[in-house]
């Protein structure tokens, strides 16, 4: 009976990472192919780099998501809401005053 070996990350995949459920959903799949042990060492290896790597950009995406929300419910001194502009994922010309909604 032969056993499927998972995909490996190629040397060619590109650089950027998943959409964050992408990722969490890998990371699971990877540690339950690791968690059977049946796999050769070289793949577990890679596996395990692949999962680090994932887990890493995973943690950044969710400190930056921390980040921003922290940011939205601030509070002054006197309990009033704090506003800052920063930045979003709108690209150049999304953001003119035209294409809002008024409220």
């Amino acid at each position: 009976m032969s056993q499927r070996t998972p995909p490996l990350p190629s040397e060619s995949a590109p650089a950027q990472s998943p959409p964050f459920e992408a990722a969490v959903k890998r990371l699971t799949e990877i540690v339950q192919l690791l968690e059977r042990g049946d796999l050769p060492l070289e793949d577990s290896l890679r596996l395990f780099e692949e999962g680090v790597k994932l887990s890493r950009a995973s943690q950044q995406r969710l400190d930056a998501a921390e980040k921003r929300v922290e940011r939205l419910l601030a509070v002054d001194d006197q309990g009033q809401p704090k506003t800052a502009s920063f930045a979003t994922d709108a690209a150049p010309g999304e953001d003119d005053e035209e294409e809002r909604p008024e409220f």
